[in-house]
């Protein structure tokens, strides 16, 4: 331990004596509350009622595009500019922004992947109380009354959703401090001016003056009044750190009225339950992107992301509300329901209560504008395709990156790194990427090896690379400030860092002492970091090298919350504006980094901590700094299930859990679980003992073998659903309500989960169990063990008996999966190798999958090089066709074997290939199981064939 803080700089000492002490638990006094974050607490003194905000409808203006029509605030008279646009997908987005700002405030660019496509909005009526417009489909329509201001969006006689029914719209306008030289120039003259206009316009129209201006002394009085409301807002200080708020107060909020809705979910990152909780007795949920020691489960705290995404599902439909602001966020949310028992539930409907279930949400940003889309399905999958359509589809990995990756902190150097490889050899695991983290470099400069201890990289490269094996290495986004590293000397000579509030370079405390912070909102400096990937810049570097972006909220020890004064700059910005976006930011330009290194052939593989609603287009996140707690691997799951449902589907939790030590119990549950998780990857912190998976003694790693080895022979389905994500944005890993919406069992079942529509997982999360009781969904459906092939009817909960052996997955009946059953040593040694066909029919004996391939590792696949086949039995007959016949891609992959679930036994089986040629098959049949098994039927994995059972 000696040497490692020897390289530290002195100040960072104590700060790692809390990180390597065995005190794993998080210091909640470094973090704000809502009261200690003196916009929220502001905003959130606020009481629903009387709107101050009045629309001023003769402002209206209708273009085939959009509306337009100013509000004002009644209190101080400043007027706001509300843009109202129907988008294609049946989507509704409303902007509201200062009419006439001191400065431009920030509107977040990048994240939409294009200026999203509007259709015509119609005016159906008008009054002097507001305006009706149509929204096209179905009867739906916009209602917007004037005083006060609010939105109604309808369909037929039913209120979907109303934006300020509550009366909380608040606009902080941008103002020069009182106290100021110019504030006070400025103000004499406007208060002459103001009350020359005062005599004559009240001359020219008392009725309009009095209610459209008021006296400007009252406006004044109303100012005065605000001010002194805002305390903090000028200046702000918390522990020792201390903000200068330049630009005052500027948050903006908006409240949420959902009717007939008691399920909302999303908004992560969180260590939470998957459905929502009402925020009435504690804080509201934040969206802040910090690096939180350890973090504590079940509470609203901000974790390492944020994505300002909420879906809202009941069983008449499904909307989302994409809040697009990258400033510190606070959600409220509040429920008419939250509290009742069943029994109170009941007891209302026998009554005939007439309350309708509605949960309220207040979105509180603490600087930026309103820009808001409303999605309204109706279809879950609606939903994911109109996100999909505003920020893009997760990014299609690599197949090698859905297999297993064996890291910690730190693989000591190339002989360590050599030993970790052949011990996965000598046990028979497969492994496909070994990673290191920040001791591999020399003395924590990013793009640099360590001479002693990585001296030969290419050379440890190369012999990962002859086994078909592949490394990641962490590129942190902090930078060593030091004159002989050329990183650091490129990027202050190109101004590339980020600026403090005086106007020189920021810095703070990171790993490897006092760091710059590149400013990734330049595309510039993003252009300049993607150039640095390239094999002559990053040395020692080959093609099966890939990228860690850890440490990119971002992350500095000595900062206020372990972050970024907010008050450092960002060219025209403040870092308070582009927070939340940094990491997203680091993500884009390291991806785009490792795909102009090969020329724009190779996809990426790149992990994110930090993210924003778009990272799903770089890469993949993981859950960041876990503790070896049984808890923890229970909170993996509604976590992920989070992100998901926000567009990002490649994530995971470190298996075995990064701070403490596992118990070998706890970590083969946590194998088994992640084997059936998409991002797979075990890590763990400096300070534990090394747990490769051999080191617990052969009876834990034969159970962790097949728990790894179940990962290899499902990554057809993975990357075919991974396909699937990048096309249409749905989550890989899904709540069982996505596939069954109208089933109110499954809205809050947050332990058990799909992988795409057709298999379920209930990992074993509770130590020493003997049983778990897991939810088969879907009155009409029948699933089976994926293991004893036993049928289950849905609609059911299912008591499972449980060994240290048992992994309780279902195969929904009505499925075809394709497996690969030769486990070899990585998954490219796997390419070439057959397939077998799972076949588990439904109730009505008809089943249908998908078999997809393609190269596994290039962007070829966008020019139509990939195989793509629709499987299907219906009468007895299982058969391939092709669902893109203007693809091209060969395949030497064959069917090896196909096993039928629920089959009755044939008379006999007969192949028919695409030449019209026709052979018997033989075949087993096990009567007590009802699974009818194939052996060799060798037709080619990409060729049409059929196969009738007789």
């Amino acid at each position: 331990m000696a040497t490692f803080t020897e390289r530290m700089a002195p100040g960072l000492v104590l700060w790692l004596a809390v990180c390597l002490s065995g005190t794993w638990a998080v210091d909640k006094g470094n973090f704000k509350t809502c009261d200690q974050s003196a916009f929220c607490k502001h905003q959130r003194a606020l009481k629903p009622g009387q709107s101050p905000y009045r629309a001023l409808l003769e402002t209206m203006e209708l273009t085939n595009t959009r509306l337009t029509l100013q509000l004002i605030n009644d209190n101080n008279k400043v007027h706001l500019l509300l843009e109202l646009y129907r988008l294609q997908g049946n989507i509704t987005r409303v902007k509201i922004n200062e009419l006439k700002p001191l400065k431009p405030r920030y509107e977040v660019p990048d994240v939409l992947i294009r200026e999203p496509p509007t259709e015509p909005l119609s005016l159906l009526s008008q009054d002097e109380n507001g305006v009706v417009l149509s929204l096209g489909a179905e009867a739906q329509r916009v209602i917007v009354s004037a005083q006060p201001f609010r939105l109604d969006i309808m369909e037929g006689h039913d209120v979907l959703m109303s934006l300020n029914s509550r009366g909380l719209l608040a606009f902080e306008h941008l103002r020069m401090r009182k106290d100021t030289f110019s504030y006070k120039v400025t103000s004499t003259v406007a208060s002459v001016w103001d009350n020359i206009k005062w005599v004559f316009s009240s001359q020219a129209d008392p009725e309009t003056e009095k209610k459209e201006e008021a006296d400007p002394n009252q406006a004044e009085a109303a100012n005065e009044e605000e001010d002194k409301a805002e305390d903090g807002m000028w200046e702000e200080t918390f522990k020792s750190h201390s903000d200068s708020k330049p630009n005052g107060p500027s948050a903006v909020s908006l409240d949420f009225s959902l009717p007939g809705v008691e399920h909302v979910y999303g908004i992560p990152e969180h260590a939470d339950t998957l459905k929502l909780k009402t925020t009435d007795s504690g804080d509201p949920y934040r969206l802040y992107n910090l690096d939180v020691f350890q973090y504590e489960l079940y509470n609203p705290m901000a974790l390492y992301g944020a994505v300002p995404v909420m879906l809202a599902h009941s069983t008449q439909r499904t909307m989302g509300i994409f809040w697009l602001n990258a400033a510190e966020t606070w959600v409220d949310l509040s429920s008419n329901t939250a509290g009742k028992t069943v029994f109170g539930k009941m007891l209302d409907y026998v009554q005939g209560s007439s309350e309708t279930p509605q949960t309220d949400v207040r979105w509180i940003s603490e600087s930026g504008i309103i820009d808001v889309f409303v999605m309204l399905g109706p279809t879950p999958k609606d939903v994911f395709a109109q996100y999909a359509s505003l920020t893009g589809t997760q990014a299609f990995p690599p197949l090698a990156a859905l297999a297993y990756h064996q890291c910690r902190w730190n693989y000591n150097d190339q002989e360590d790194v050599h030993s970790v490889d052949a011990g996965f050899d000598e046990h028979d695991i497969p492994y496909d990427f070994i990673w290191l983290d920040i001791e591999h470099t020399d003395g924590k400069r990013y793009f640099t090896w360590d001479p002693h201890k990585f001296a030969t990289p290419k050379e440890m490269l190369q012999g990962l690379l002859e086994k078909k094996r592949k490394m990641v290495t962490i590129v942190d986004p902090h930078i060593k400030v030091d004159s002989s590293y050329k990183i650091h000397n490129e990027i202050r000579s190109k101004g590339f860092y980020i600026k403090n509030k005086d106007g020189g370079d920021y810095e703070g405390w990171c790993w490897p002492g006092n760091a710059g912070y590149p400013d990734f909102t330049q595309p510039e400096m993003r252009a300049w970091w993607a150039s640095m990937f390239a094999y002559d810049q990053y040395e020692g570097t080959m093609e099966n090298l890939y990228t860690w972006n850890d440490m990119n909220e971002p992350s500095v020890f000595n900062g206020p919350e372990v972050t970024m004064h907010k008050d450092a700059v960002h060219g025209a910005w403040e870092h308070r504006d582009v927070h939340n976006l940094y990491g997203f930011y680091v993500q884009m330009a390291t991806a785009e980094g490792l795909i102009q290194r090969s020329g724009g052939v190779e996809r990426p593989f790149v992990l994110t901590r930090a993210f924003f609603a778009g990272s799903q287009r770089y890469g993949a996140v993981w859950t960041g700094d876990n503790a070896a707690e049984w808890d923890h691997l229970k909170i993996s799951i509604p976590m992920c299930l989070s992100l998901g449902l926000v567009g990002i589907s490649f994530c995971g939790a470190d298996v075995g859990g990064f701070f403490k030590t596992p118990s070998s119990e706890l970590l083969v549950r946590w194998y088994q679980a992640g084997a059936y998780q998409p991002f797979f990857r075990a890590h763990a912190h400096l300070d534990t003992p090394r747990r490769e998976p051999w080191l617990f003694g052969p009876e834990n790693t034969a159970l962790i073998r097949t728990a790894v080895r179940q990962r290899y022979t499902l990554l057809p389905y993975w990357y075919q659903l991974f396909y699937h994500a990048y096309l249409t944005g749905e989550p890989v890993m899904r709540p069982l309500w996505v596939e069954y919406p109208q089933d109110p069992a499954t809205f809050a079942i947050d332990d058990e989960y799909l992988i795409g529509r057709d298999l379920l997982v209930h990992p074993v999360t509770e130590e020493g169990a003997r049983g778990v009781t897991a939810y088969l969904p879907g009155k009409e459906e029948v699933w089976f063990d994926v293991h004893t092939f036993q049928k289950h009817n849905g609609a059911q909960n299912l008591y499972i008996p449980v060994t240290i052996s048992s992994i309780p997955v279902f195969q929904r009946g009505g499925s075809i999966i394709p497996r690969k059953l030769r486990v070899r040593r990585s998954s490219s040694c796997m390419e070439h190798d057959p397939y077998t066909l799972y076949v588990a029919l439904s109730l009505q004996r008809t089943a249908e999958g998908e078999l997809y391939m393609d190269d596994g590792h290039t962007f070829n696949f966008q020019k139509k090089e990939f195989i793509h086949r629709r499987l299907s039995f219906t009468k007895n007959i299982l058969s391939s066709t092709n669902l893109a016949p203007d693809s091209k891609f060969s395949t030497s992959s064959w069917i090896e074997r196909i096993i039928i679930l629920g089959a009755n036994k044939p008379s006999k089986v007969t192949l028919r290939t695409a030449d019209g040629q026709e052979s018997q098959l033989e075949f087993e049949f096990d009567t007590s199981m009802s699974v009818l098994t194939l052996r060799k039927p060798g037709m080619k994995a990409g060729a049409n064939w059929t196969i009738a059972l007789q």
